[in-house]
């Protein structure tokens, strides 16, 4: 299944239905007044989150979604039926936005959540809603509301524990398929991973979701490379984890590169706790190790771990220490609960 995490859709509520003129006609009755019914409800355009799905394909094959129109109403004050409504079932992440593509309109962040979109129509009323004592035979009727023509952006934003960052061939996919389930591909070349990728990894009994995407270049805020827009699947997660290949000439402006696109690209994505680590030490004696660590812990004025993909060599301090960022950040999320007066 291909990867997909943006998708124009348009879509329409049904208009409700015409309201009825009509008058009781039967055999014997001379005055038998108005009986036209009202006319029947569109049909509403709604987005559910949903269980199981992982990529907005769907929307690349299907752009068009049409509610059904309410019924006309009838005689001997019969209502027209509503029309069916439409769900766009959505993975669960998904930020719905307006067609300038800015303006949020939703986001649904849990399973079972949903907003609408576009309402249906009312049903016009029939001339039967009219009479009155001094008008026993209106001769009018409402007609229904038109729907709603709108033009919508899906974006999805994947929702991991842990975001990989780094370089191409920084070592992230390798990681990635040495920790978990998950087989990304592997290449000696730049930019084999092209789309995001989910891997649950366990660590003393306890998993988590880390989420690999494209490596980053300098000028990817401009467009270089792949770009930066692979980054909003990495706002969710609690943590950073930022590889450094350790067989890079210049692994301190690899680094400061790095951080540059996350300032570029705004938000608080630049804030967000990291664990920076120095990669592929399997290729490094122990005087190289030392001296790279200090290095780049001067350039990020913070402890450096190191850690080497293929080997497997400090993986299981670096998963715990990521455990214990993604711990504290849950305990910063959990409200805390007012304590309730004692009563005797």
């Amino acid at each position: 299944m291909k990867f997909l995490d943006l998708a124009k859709v348009y879509i329409r509520s049904g208009s409700g239905g015409n309201g009825c003129v009509s008058f009781r006609r039967e055999k014997f009755i001379e005055y038998g007044g108005p009986d036209g019914g009202d006319g029947g409800k569109g049909g509403s355009v709604w987005a559910e989150a949903v269980d199981g799905l992982n990529t907005l394909i769907d929307f690349r094959y299907q752009q068009h979604f049409f509610a059904q129109n309410g019924v006309p109403g009838k005689g001997q004050q019969r209502s027209g039926k509503d029309g069916d409504d439409i769900v766009l079932r959505v993975p669960v992440g998904t930020e719905i936005l307006d067609e300038d593509e800015e303006t949020v309109l939703a986001d649904l962040t849990e399973v079972g959540q949903r907003v609408l979109l576009a309402k249906g129509g009312n049903g016009g009323f029939g001339n039967l809603h009219f009479k009155s004592a001094t008008n026993q035979a209106p001769r009018r009727a409402n007609p229904g509301q038109p729907g709603v023509d709108r033009t919508i952006w899906l974006r999805l934003k994947l929702i991991a524990d842990v975001g990989l960052l780094g370089l191409p061939n920084a070592g992230k996919s390798t990681f990635l398929a040495a920790t978990s389930n998950a087989r990304p591909k592997i290449a000696d070349y730049p930019f084999t991973t092209l789309h995001p990728n989910l891997g649950v990894v366990g660590v003393d009994n306890v998993e988590f979701v880390i989420a690999d995407i494209p490596g980053l270049i300098a000028g990817a805020h401009e467009g270089r490379g792949i770009g930066d827009r692979f980054l909003g699947h990495v706002e969710r997660c609690a943590v950073l984890l930022h590889l450094v290949d350790g067989t890079s000439g210049d692994l301190v402006e690899d680094y400061h590169t790095i951080i540059g696109e996350l300032e570029a690209y705004g938000g608080d994505l630049a804030d967000k706790p990291r664990v920076t680590v120095l990669n592929k030490i399997d290729t490094l004696d122990a005087e190289e190790r030392a001296f790279l660590v200090e290095e780049l812990e001067e350039a990020s004025g913070g402890p450096v771990m190191m850690m080497s993909g293929a080997s497997r060599e400090g993986v299981t301090e670096v998963l715990r220490a990521l455990r214990a960022r993604i711990d504290a950040n849950r305990l910063r999320e959990k409200p805390v609960e007012e304590s309730q007066p004692w009563q005797p």
